[in-house]
């Protein structure tokens, strides 16, 4: 098979360097174009440009994917089979109808719930104990596909978005290279998804990242570690972002304390008053500095225990 492959963050490079390990032939990879990183906002490339061009696979990086120039270009790579893992984009009508053997996806979740562009976040954002890799044929709809094969993983209590990543990436890479010999002989058969159980997993927003005090200490728990590492959960202290990066629930823990109050400091955390028990924060990150532990900037810093967290930024 000649197949073209689509995939951008470190989530897919397992999913491309399977394929290679396996001996297919990958004539090409589309990937989003380089963006910028970092404070000094230097061009940084995608995790799967380099993984390919250490291979010497050549890369396309159009901005669209539904332009004219992007369809001819990857027309042009005449592929047999286009297999794509967290892209980023829609492939449009016209790419979806290029391959012979079709477009597949390796996607992050147990279809169909979670459909969308964070379902390792949200699935622990939920409270979820189990979630896992599906392989599906693309449709024109978002993530509504036809499903091939699947995989359960499931959650441990400790996991975060960044260890559930590397779990779910291992494990789609193992199920691609289980699934690829299916289409030795054409279309392998598919189930159609039941859309009567189809959840969403919308991209994250500011919103999503805001800590509601008033919800439980485990629903904060599962917020702070479904954040982490990428963009993280935060409150405001004294008007100003005050991020969390490391907690654990105290469900047996509640003060008769308005949701938000500093209940005091232990075993080197910052217990805070939830709607339902106590969250201990153990890694947090005052506006200005660093991400550090609770114990390291409780040395230089004091915290009352009066102190209410929350409301808006002046």
């Amino acid at each position: 098979m000649r197949i073209l492959f689509m995939g951008t963050p470190q989530f897919a490079v397992a999913s491309l360097n399977v394929l290679l390990d396996k001996g297919y032939e990958v004539a090409a990879v589309v990937t989003q174009p380089d963006r910028p990183k970092g404070r000094k906002r230097e061009l940084t490339p995608p995790p799967v440009k380099e993984a390919a061009l250490l291979h010497g696979i050549p890369v396309l990086q159009p901005e669209r994917l539904r332009s004219a120039e992007a369809i001819a270009q990857v027309a042009a790579i005449a592929p047999d089979l286009i297999v794509t893992a967290a892209y980023g984009q829609i492939l449009p009508k016209a790419v979806l109808e290029l391959p012979p053997l079709g477009c597949i996806n390796v996607h992050g979740s147990l279809l169909p719930k979670y459909r969308g562009g964070a379902p390792i976040q949200r699935a622990i954002i939920n409270g979820e104990s189990k979630t896992g890799v599906t392989i599906m044929y693309m449709a024109e709809g978002l993530d509504t596909g036809d499903m091939i094969t699947r995989i359960e993983v499931p959650i441990e209590d400790a996991d975060t978005s960044g260890t559930l990543f590397e779990k779910l990436s291992s494990a789609g890479a193992v199920l691609l290279a289980e699934t690829l010999p299916l289409f030795a002989e054409g279309r392998p058969p598919a189930v159609q998804q039941n859309e009567a159980e189809a959840t969403y997993a919308p991209n994250l927003s500011r919103a999503d990242e805001l800590i509601n005090w008033e919800l439980s200490a485990r629903a904060l728990y599962n917020q702070v570690r479904g954040l982490a590492p990428m963009s993280g959960a935060f409150t405001y202290l004294n008007g100003e972002v005050f991020k969390v990066w490391g907690a654990h629930a105290v469900s047996d823990r509640t003060e008769a304390l308005a949701p938000g109050t500093v209940i005091g400091t232990e075993n080197d955390a910052i217990l805070v008053q939830t709607g339902e028990g106590a969250l201990a924060l153990t890694r947090i990150q005052p506006a200005g500095k660093k991400a550090m532990s609770a114990a390291d900037w409780l040395k230089g810093a004091r915290i009352p225990s009066d102190t209410v967290l929350g409301g808006e930024q002046p």
